[in-house]
């Protein structure tokens, strides 16, 4: 159900590369990995760019993204320099869309366990919103949350997002509340609505509803759970895991050392809501 409204008198500051915060250590950026994927040689040209001009770190958000911190200011924004450097990554494929492109999803999904493989669902999502102009205007701080039907993201609050029942439905969150039962081919586009719903549903200017919760009238009837949904689990552990091994990382940043660690098995990466990252077995990633 919705909560009473918040008060704003702003609009979010959720940091980008073409919004940078300005910290104390100099602008902090933050890049959204769809998933938490995180291609190896992303990494790596990330890592050059922050030793280059940054802290030399890359940090993990609790979202399962990545930030870097310590830029160069050119009167508030990166200089052409820098953010040339970030779009060089392929970190960010969209500038209008880079702040909307918050996208969790249970990190093992298609490579062990779970009721259902949710690339293709994320990747279909993360298209459908940047081919939506109007979506650019979602809030920086709204969140969808696709969970395979394992239960390890049941517990994450979201705006909008899916639980798989099996290998081809899926129960769709909407805010607080659970929403209708949909084909998994048809749970991108049901999402990317519910999400055009909110846009209108939320009206204008800064003190506009961030969250589905916070709007006064509920964006979708709610539904009750199906006797399919799972429980919500424990975060995965750290350690050898079905699918590979989850390494967490000690403050959530990454330098050069433990990175080429990570990168020695010559796969692609997962960065995880615990702060830390799935590192998929060679078999399971080839």
């Amino acid at each position: 159900m919705p909560t009473s409204p918040a008060v704003r008198d702003r609009r979010d500051r959720c940091p980008g590369a073409l919004r940078p915060w300005p910290a104390d250590d100099g602008l902090l950026v933050r890049l959204r990995l769809i998933g938490g994927r995180l291609p190896a040689r992303g990494l790596r040209a990330l890592l050059a760019l922050s030793e280059r001009w940054g802290d030399g770190r890359v940090h993990l958000t609790s979202r399962a993204n990545v930030q870097v911190r310590g830029l160069p200011s050119d009167d508030g924004a990166l200089t052409p320099e820098v953010l040339a450097a970030i779009e060089a990554t392929g970190l960010l494929p969209s500038r209008s869309h880079e702040l909307v492109r918050n996208i969790m999803v249970s990190p093992q999904t298609g490579l062990a366990g779970g009721r259902a493989d949710l690339r293709g669902v994320a990747a279909g999502l993360d298209a459908a919103l940047l081919a939506q102009a109007r979506l650019a205007h979602l809030p920086g701080r709204f969140l969808f949350v696709l969970d395979d039907g394992r239960g390890d993201l049941l517990d994450r609050p979201c705006d909008l997002g899916l639980v798989a029942l099996n290998g081809t439905t899926a129960q769709l969150r909407v805010g607080a509340d659970l929403g209708p039962v949909v084909p998994l081919g048809d749970a991108a586009d049901a999402v990317t609505e519910l999400a055009l719903a909110f846009l209108r549903a939320r009206g204008e200017g800064p003190a506009a509803p961030w969250h589905v919760r916070e709007l006064a009238v509920p964006l979708a009837a709610p539904t009750a759970p199906d006797p399919a949904l799972p429980r919500a689990r424990a975060p995965l552990p750290y350690g050898d895991v079905p699918g590979g091994r989850h390494v967490g990382i000690a403050d959530g940043t990454l330098t050069r050392g433990p990175a080429d660690e990570l990168l020695a098995h010559g796969v692609d990466l997962v960065v995880t809501p615990w702060h830390g990252v799935l590192v998929p077995a060679a078999e399971v990633a080839a």
